[in-house]
């Protein structure tokens, strides 16, 4: 058959007849006579919009078409045609429940969750001060704020604590979101804010404020005075008013969201703070290969040694579940045990290296040996160079600080890796605070350094052939290079070559923790240690503490690395009691 005479200029398609004249394959010919009806064949080739159908309150934004024809056009695809002539044409074969979307500044969509109406939050006071962002994490659905929160916003925003920072961030974010409410012929507040003005664009709703009273009929044992009480009878006015859409309160506040649950409301907590819904689900930084991990993942094994450490290259099913640091192993009954970490991942292949065994005396770190294997993996990222942040877990008597002031001294007296041990906590008490204490910085944070005082001491009573003097004199070098610090002066600093352990580190939210991490500078080593069990500060919990949100963000970056410690080895006693208490 003669082929269709060749373009005469740029972007030209071909005519109606010289179209119908070319062969159609068999099977798109059936596709395409299921998406179109038979008498569409005469029509000349149509024009396909990439993008969506938006919904009506959007404005149009400019879209690339794409020439297409019936016979290459996908089945029940929901997409808008038009005609040559730009009119607009019958539209193609769609599944009925097609996903709206939101479209956002330059021309940014998003898909919504749900095919139903955006849902309306309103937010409590203590969301929008615990998370300031929390305007801008709801994605599609709409914010309203009652008037009481801002009236709380207010009383709050003075001080220089965590609190009354978050609440003056608010307050400069709805500002910039208002500017323009003051001309009512510029903006309607009934109409709603944008929340994607300001730049934000994976805000896709809208923000409302409550401009007029509400009558509420609240339980006579509510009273109405109180602000908590308040908010739900804007929740329980909106859900009258707005009888199609679903209204939700959001509110950290535990005892609130009970009432409201009672009074029929829906309540849920605030979860964009949170890294892991369950603390199982925390990275261990430690996996346990299959028994028959070599003969499913040794095929074309590469192995050479460097420095007196084995090295193997692999390539296998177990490839994609490997991080980079971290630390694998295989015990199989009657084979000796083998021990390895990932230090590179490339494409399909992993590189696995020995480690070095910290459990012999020879190995010993300033006295200390490793007891068990959670311990040696810890004491290999304690005493690596490359490794510049550590995040070791663990329960009571696992020997976290232990092993890390170990590491500290032997890298600062003896091979003079690191100037000095910077060491700090988060001062917050167990049970009643005593009050201020006297004395410089240093003198303030000693009560708090106990444990690094008892740990201090077993590491002074290793060394036996120094003898009394000895001990003495060695007691007082380690004190001159450890500098304890305080957290409320840290912001600003820059620590160079320095050891810095960050004890406690469970009570730290994450903007804290980034606030520390951000100190390092050059050859500065950071060591966070913690228990997720013994989370003493208010409104912090397993999955929202900073110590995984850390764990979590830095796991597979080559210079970090994170071990769970599992097994105590204080005593017998400390032991049974962290198991049965």
């Amino acid at each position: 058959m003669p082929l269709p005479k060749p373009p005469a200029k740029r972007a030209d398609m071909l005519s109606a007849a010289d179209f119908e004249s070319q062969p159609k394959p068999a099977k798109s010919a059936k596709r395409s006579s299921k998406a179109t009806p038979p008498a569409r064949v005469s029509q000349p080739p149509v024009l396909e919009l990439v993008t969506r159908p938006v919904v009506a309150d959007t404005t149009p934004k400019r879209t690339t078409a794409v020439p297409t024809t019936p016979a290459n056009r996908p089945v029940g695809s929901p997409v808008a045609e038009r005609t040559d002539s730009g009119s607009p044409s019958r539209t193609s074969a769609a599944p009925a429940a097609a996903p709206t979307v939101r479209t956002g500044p330059q021309g940014a969509s998003r898909r919504r969750k749900s095919t139903g109406p955006a849902k309306l939050f309103v937010l409590d006071t203590n969301v929008l001060m615990h998370d300031p962002m929390s305007l801008f994490r709801f994605d599609e659905h709409d914010i309203y704020l009652p008037m009481i929160t801002l009236e709380e916003l207010d009383n709050h925003k003075k001080g220089m604590s965590e609190v009354a920072r978050n609440a003056r961030q608010v307050s400069r974010d709805l500002d910039a979101l208002a500017a323009d409410m003051s001309n009512r012929a510029q903006q309607d507040p009934a109409a709603g804010i944008e929340l994607s003005k300001t730049g934000h664009v994976e805000a896709g709703g809208k923000l409302y404020f409550q401009t007029t009273g509400m009558s509420v009929e609240l339980p006579s044992g509510l009273p109405q005075g109180k602000a908590d009480n308040q908010i739900l009878g804007v929740v329980q006015a909106l859900r009258d008013m707005h009888p199609g859409r679903e209204v939700v309160l959001v509110s950290k506040d535990i005892n609130m969201r009970i009432k409201a649950r009672a009074l029929g409301l829906s309540a849920e907590d605030y979860f964009n703070d949170k890294t892991l819904e369950d603390g199982d689900l925390l990275y261990t930084g430690v996996m346990a290969l299959p028994a028959d991990f070599w003969e499913r993942n040794g095929k074309g094994m590469e192995s050479w040694q460097q420095g007196g450490i084995t090295y193997y290259r692999i390539s296998g099913p177990t490839v994609p579940l490997l991080l980079v640091n971290q630390f694998v192993y295989l015990e199989a009954p009657g084979a000796a045990p083998w021990y390895g970490k990932v230090t590179e991942i490339t494409g399909k292949s992993a590189v696995l290296r020995t480690l070095k065994d910290y459990a012999h005396a020879k190995n010993g770190v300033w006295g200390v040996t490793a007891r068990n294997r959670e311990q040696n993996f810890a004491l290999n990222l304690l005493m690596d160079p490359e490794c510049d942040f550590v995040t070791l877990t663990g329960s009571a008597g696992t020997g976290k600080t232990l092993m890390t002031l170990a590491s500290a001294l032997s890298q600062v007296l003896d091979e003079r890796r690191y100037t000095e041990i910077i060491v700090t906590r988060v001062t917050v008490p167990v049970g009643e605070d005593i009050g201020f204490l006297p004395g410089t910085e240093e003198e303030k944070m000693s009560p708090w350094m106990g444990a690094l005082d008892d740990n201090l001491e077993v590491l002074a009573r290793s060394d036996n052939s120094a003898g009394e003097w000895g001990r003495a004199a060695t007691n007082e070098l380690v004190r001159s290079k450890i500098k304890i610090k305080s957290m409320n002066f840290m912001r600003g600093r820059t620590f160079l070559n320095k050891f810095v352990i960050i004890d406690e580190a469970q009570n730290l939210t994450p903007k804290q923790m980034k606030t520390l991490i951000t100190r390092a500078g050059p050859g500065t080593k950071i060591i966070c240690l913690g228990n997720l069990a013994q989370i003493d500060t208010p409104y912090l919990t397993e999955g929202s503490s900073g110590l995984t949100y850390a764990v979590d963000k830095f796991k597979g970056w080559p210079h970090a690395g994170h071990v769970t410690l599992a097994r105590g080895e204080r005593s017998r006693l400390a032991d049974f009691a962290s198991e049965v208490l």
